[in-house]
């Protein structure tokens, strides 16, 4: 619509007397102070001083001033060759004396309480303090900026070097003079002062000392900041005794890998032929090429690897961390199958066992790049050589991914902590390292004595995962506690946690678990008699007393001797995996030397995450076996043991040459087990089965029937049928079954789901995968007693917006609309639309006109007091 301007264009509402209604500026009393103030932050453009105009500039006659070399004379900065120099200086104006380090820094004779920052780049004064320490040396002009003074770019008033002295030490350094503003301290000092002493932290403060040839390398000082973050991840709240806290965190603090021991422990490789392994470089994208060559680069800086002219070569892969990040690792698979395995000999664990029981604290420790400590052998080292685009290179240190690197790995740090082991201060089994004592003035001393034999062999420590005099520890399936032994609950925790039934397929599922061991079961038909009972064709459902009763016999048949058995290094070990959708189970069993039968040891059952539960079948199956052996680890690294599973793919994969990075680094991290692969049929595997779909029911079912069993006793139509119920037996086919209301339904007993719970649990159902009606409803009616399910389903689907985006419409498709073209030009198009009737104001304005510039987007609105479009015919 196209209509003139003018006849919608509003009037300019008028505010009363706009002069008299202005505010006016306050007035300056004292105008010559204002003057002199303002005088001062004048800066002359000749010099580039404060204070004064380029006029009355008493430099003017030495010449224009260039301000990149800072020299009066005949040039502009613009013509200037010398070249400009920055230094920049991270200095936090704001920052607050409380946590800081300060020190005493004296200066020609003057004392001044300095900050230590290690992220200032230069020495900084101020002002003031720079003109109380006396004539010393001239303030020379500087091209230097000084970046991060309170957000700003500050340059210094001038320079000078000259002798600090701190801690009795003294020092030649530069000095940037600034203006008193500009710092929140007298005096900083910079890393032009740190990088000439080594910083030695004895407690909160930090203690400036000469470095000398044993000192540490930059890589190894421990600043202020790293401090602090090791005191945060230490968890010592356990420890009642204050001054044990500071004794323990003091001893962090000091440690350091200083390496000036060695020991004549080296990897020898010993392969079973003379045939060369050798492999192709693999094809990277050009982002992962450069995180290779990074990697290799600090390697090589490390003196880590060294390049190669092997005839072996080994080809690299990329595996993701957890945190997303990536790790270059060797792909050794090849080289392993070939190569000697060694065993190096497990002390026997009742020896163990019983010196642990007579300590009541425990430290433990855990150790950082633990593999690259340990040389390799000259003639070995051809044999670690692996290939990539850029070259072939060599390991010098021991690499993570061959076979052989754990039980090398366990003489190395045997030998190194070999006198403290004798002596009873700390135990070794595997990777395991555990200080045990009497009392906590015990552990700390003999902690002490493991830190300090540590630190002179380089060993770095992982503190997150160290703990510190400890009064309960979990060791080899035991809890140790007071001096006293106890069988770990953790064995035990998937079969105690095993779900009470709520259908025939979990009878028939534990069944399953608990019939695999049947033979150490003294009259196991007539205690499993009730439940097996429940499977006949022709039964009806029913968990009673007798079936709890059977259902809880059992579970504590299965956690207890002679079925459970205890850990021997020296007998037969296998590992019985499975994984579902729900869940991983494993079983870690071992041959007893009584009856030569397999017996469980351990229990293993855990819930699949979000993101496992979208793997395939086959990958479950792989995280089933890798997530066993990270819960056997201690009892099967450094042993023979088989691995038994139902997927038969998953032998054939190991073997493959080009596998995807996922499963690359799980098989990575098989190479450092001995062990073989069988595959069983599923029929054969239900012990495990039943534990791999334990997780879910256990932890899903039980919150969903507590929030039902909650909504049933809120709701007043379940109330009404639970009283009917509790004068007769049965009402309408309902009953009660543990506070629930079900309903019986052609032999099933369906639990009742008061109306405010079906809509959400209809949801839940469908957003499993946005299935269809039909599936919906199979997901619920089996379960769950719903009225009119299928109609409910269809309305809560009819509401799903992710389903209504994803669908295609039906029928006749909408066309394209016909947009008014658009004018380049303001005040030429407009579109105008009305909006009413709405309330009526006391003027009797019922409507209200809208008129949009096409062009502009400006808008008017007008209020009318009859319909708008009347009016504008009207007009």
């Amino acid at each position: 619509m196209r209509f003139d301007y003018d006849k919608v264009k509003p009037n300019k509402p008028k505010f009363g007397n706009e002069t008299k209604d202005r505010i006016k500026a306050p007035k300056i009393e004292n105008k010559d102070k204002f003057k002199d103030t303002k005088l001062n932050n004048i800066r002359c453009f000749n010099c580039g001083a404060l204070g004064h105009k380029s006029s009355v500039c008493e430099n003017k006659i030495k010449g224009i001033k260039c301000f990149k070399c800072n020299k009066f004379g005949d040039h502009l900065a613009k013509d200037c060759t010398i070249k400009k120099e920055h230094s920049n200086v991270t200095v936090d104006k704001t920052t607050s004396c409380e946590n800081l380090t300060t020190k005493i820094v004296r200066i020609n004779d003057l004392n001044i309480v300095s900050l230590i920052d290690t992220g200032s780049q230069k020495t900084l004064i101020k002002k003031s303090i720079f003109d109380k320490i006396g004539k010393i040396s001239e303030l020379e002009q500087s091209n230097i900026k000084l970046s991060g003074l309170g957000n700003t770019t500050v340059k210094p008033l001038g320079i000078f070097k000259t002798k600090i002295i701190i801690d009795d030490l003294e020092f030649v350094s530069e000095i940037c003079v600034v203006s008193d503003s500009s710092l929140s301290f007298d005096f900083i000092v910079g890393c032009n002062v740190i990088n000439q002493c080594t910083l030695i932290v004895p407690g909160k403060e930090i203690k400036f000392t000469k470095p000398s040839d044993n000192s540490l390398s930059d890589s190894f000082l421990i600043n202020v900041a790293e401090v602090m973050t090791h005191e945060q991840e230490i968890d010592l709240t356990h420890i009642q005794n204050k001054a044990h806290q500071e004794k323990v965190l003091n001893l962090l603090r000091n440690y350091k890998p200083n390496k000036i021991k060695k020991i004549d422990v080296k990897m020898n490789i010993r392969l079973t032929s003379d045939i060369p392994i050798n492999s192709s470089p693999r094809r990277f994208p050009f982002i992962e090429k450069e995180i290779i060559n990074e990697q290799i680069e600090q390697w090589l800086k490390d003196k880590i690897i060294r390049p190669s002219t092997s005839e072996y070569s080994s080809p690299v892969v990329l595996v993701k961390k957890k945190d997303g990040s990536s790790r270059l690792c060797i792909d050794y698979r090849r080289l392993n199958k070939i190569t000697v395995r060694e065993h190096f000999p497990l002390p026997l664990i009742d020896d163990l066992l019983d010196r642990l029981q007579s300590a009541n604290i425990f430290s433990t420790l855990d150790l950082k790049n633990a593999f690259f400590h340990v040389d390799i052998d000259p003639s070995s080292k051809k044999y670690t050589s692996f290939v990539t685009d850029t070259g072939q290179y060599e390991f010098n240190k021991m690499s993570f991914g061959l076979t052989n690197s754990p039980s090398v790995f366990q003489r190395y740090i045997y030998n190194v902590f070999r006198d403290l082991i004798k002596e009873n201060v700390v135990m070794i089994y595997l990777d395991d390292l555990v200080i045990f004592s009497e009392n906590e003035t015990q552990g700390i001393e003999r902690l002490q004595r493991v830190l300090k034999t540590a630190s002179e062999y380089g060993l770095e420590l992982n503190i997150k995962k160290c703990q510190f005099l400890k009064r309960e520890i979990e060791f080899l399936g035991h809890r140790i506690k007071d001096g006293k032994l106890y069988a770990s609950p953790l064995k035990i925790k998937a079969v105690m946690n095993f779900p009470e039934p709520k259908c025939t397929k979990d009878i028939r599922s534990y069944l399953g678990l608990t019939g695999y061991f049947r033979k150490f079961i003294p009259h196991y038909s007539a205690i499993a008699k009730p439940l097996s009972d429940l499977l006949k064709k022709d039964s009806n459902f029913s968990f009673g007393l007798k079936e709890r009763e059977s259902f809880n016999e059992l579970k504590q048949i299965l956690s207890k001797e002679p079925v459970l058995c205890l850990y021997n290094p020296k007998s037969e070990t296998e590992i019985h995996t499975d994984a579902s959708i729900d869940g991983f189970g494993a079983c870690l069993l071992q041959k007893s030397i009584v009856d030569n039968q397999l017996h469980p040891v351990y229990y293993m059952s855990r819930k699949t995450s979000d993101t496992e539960r979208k793997y395939s079948s086959y990958e479950l199956e792989v995280m089933a076996v890798i997530e066993a052996l990270k819960k056997f680890r201690p009892y099967v690294l450094g042993i023979p043991f088989k691995i038994v599973t139902d997927c038969i793919a998953f032998k054939q994969t190991m073997s493959k040459k080009d596998i995807s990075s996922k499963i690359a680094r799980w098989a990575l991290m098989l190479e450092e087990y001995d062990y073989v692969i069988e595959h069983r049929q599923g029929t054969r595997m239900r012990h495990v089965d039943a534990l791999s779909r334990n997780p879910v029911c256990m932890i899903i079912q039980d919150s969903l029937t507590l929030q039902i069993l909650k909504a049933q006793n809120s709701d007043e139509n379940v109330k009404v049928i639970k009283d009917l119920l509790k004068i007769k037996n049965q009402h309408d086919d309902y009953i009660i079954k543990g506070d629930l209301l079900y309903k019986s339904i052609k032999g099933n007993d369906l639990l009742v789901v008061p109306e405010d719970m079906q809509m959400p649990l209809i949801k839940s159902a469908h957003e499993k995968g946005h299935f269809s009606v039909k599936r919906t409803e199979d997901h619920l009616i089996n379960e769950f007693y719903i009225p009119k399910l299928k109609q409910k389903i269809e309305k809560g689907i009819s509401n799903c917006i992710t389903c209504i985006l994803a669908s295609k419409k039906q029928g006749k498709q909408e066309g394209e609309l016909h947009p008014i073209p658009k004018v380049e030009l303001p005040l030429d198009t407009y579109h105008v639309d009305h909006l009413g009737p709405l309330e009526s104001t006391n003027k009797n304005y019922k409507h209200i006109l809208c008129v949009i510039d096409s062009f502009t987007k400006f808008v008017w609105l007008t209020q009318q007091n009859q319909h708008p479009v009347r009016k504008l015919y009207q007009n």
